[in-house]
């Protein structure tokens, strides 16, 4: 009989949790920090122990700070905004009082501001889309048949009418062609991609549209591996994020101006919460706008489907980004840095060396 497998350490256990774990001193000083509060954070935790929590981390929220100051409170805060020298977050945070020890806290950190990319999303646009596409598509081909007849048949003055039954028809065609995407299951074939060649595609195809006001900068790091990614689905992907942002800056006064920045994050790890799996995502994309952001009421849903503030707009497009994005084992996250006045949307693949090996 085998004897029982020793267990991993606490210590161990911190230093493999996806998210970040940070202990308190009851004057507020940070005494340990795991690897994923560095990663979180953007400093080692050599860096973090010592300093003061609320130094490093500003919340806005007076009532997340009041609850901090009950330093035996237990709190949990979701979609908290905050600011670190990483930049401007989102996050899920919970402090809990250590009982045998008065003062000490252990305070989480999860990044809110991704997209979550579990099957959870998958539960939200089951298997129905499909079947309903099916058969609105049939009564569909069927009325477009019949506007084009009555199109031929009406005399010249009418013919507008017949013309507005095809463009509806169309429009609606599309959007169950959107919908029917988000209802796949399945993901496309992945092969080694070059991320700057397909972003540079994405951008020749948004350039041919109008423009014009609008700036793009490019910010690439040329030393980059290709990505573990299906062509298709990127190229498809970056394209809705690139239109997106020029719509959203074509108005700004001085000029709009998108930005796509490429670069490697060592150690950025993200665990897809499948049983069994985690995968490093150490490239990163930035896609980043000069214009007024997203409306804050809907700020936290954008990737929801149809959550939209573009007049006329039918809230699938972000939705099919995440989705392809999680087809791809990836990560998606928005944010608004306002000191900054700019929106940008953060995409992390996995390389494809580590993908075939």
């Amino acid at each position: 009989m085998m004897a029982n497998p020793v267990p991993p350490d606490a210590q161990a256990q911190v230093a493999s949790l996806v998210f970040a774990l940070i202990l308190v001193d009851p004057v507020g000083r940070i005494v340990q920090a795991n690897p994923a509060a560095e990663d979180l954070l953007g400093q080692s935790a050599a860096r973090l122990v010592d300093r003061q929590f609320l130094s490093l981390i500003d919340i806005v929220d007076e009532r997340v700070l009041d609850r901090f100051a009950e330093k035996d409170a237990a709190m949990t805060a979701r979609g908290l905004p905050i600011r670190t020298v990483a930049g401007p977050k989102h996050v899920n945070l919970t402090m809990s009082p250590v009982g045998s020890h008065p003062g000490w806290r252990v305070v989480t950190l999860s990044d809110a501001g991704q997209a979550d990319l579990d099957r959870a999303f998958e539960n939200d646009l089951p298997a129905a889309p499909s079947v309903l596409a099916h058969e609105i598509k049939n009564p569909l081909a069927a009325i477009r048949g019949a506007g084009q007849l009555l199109y031929r048949r009406l005399p010249q003055a009418d013919r507008s009418f017949a013309r507005i039954i095809g463009e509806e028809v169309d429009r609606i065609t599309r959007l169950v062609d959107r919908m029917q995407e988000l209802g796949r299951s399945g993901s496309e074939p992945m092969e080694p991609v070059n991320l700057h060649a397909t972003v540079r595609a994405a951008l020749t195809l948004v350039r041919s549209a109008d423009d014009e006001g609008v700036s793009y900068v490019e910010e690439f790091d040329p030393s980059l591996p290709p990505v573990w990614a299906s062509p298709d689905a990127l190229r498809q992907v970056l394209f809705n994020l690139l239109s997106n942002a020029r719509d959203a800056c074509r108005t700004v006064e001085g000029g709009g101006q998108v930005t796509v920045q490429t670069r490697f994050v060592s150690g950025h790890v993200m665990n897809l919460l499948r049983p069994g799996r985690s995968v490093r995502l150490p490239i990163e994309l930035v896609i980043a706008d000069n214009g007024p952001g997203i409306d804050p009421a809907i700020r936290d849903r954008v990737f929801e489907p149809f959550v939209t503030s573009k007049k006329g707009g039918q809230g699938l497009g972000l939705a099919l980004v995440r989705k392809l994005v999680s087809d791809m084992d990836g990560r998606i996250a928005h944010e608004r840095d306002d000191s900054a006045d700019c929106t940008r949307f953060r995409i992390n693949l996995a390389m494809a060396s580590e993908k075939k090996a």
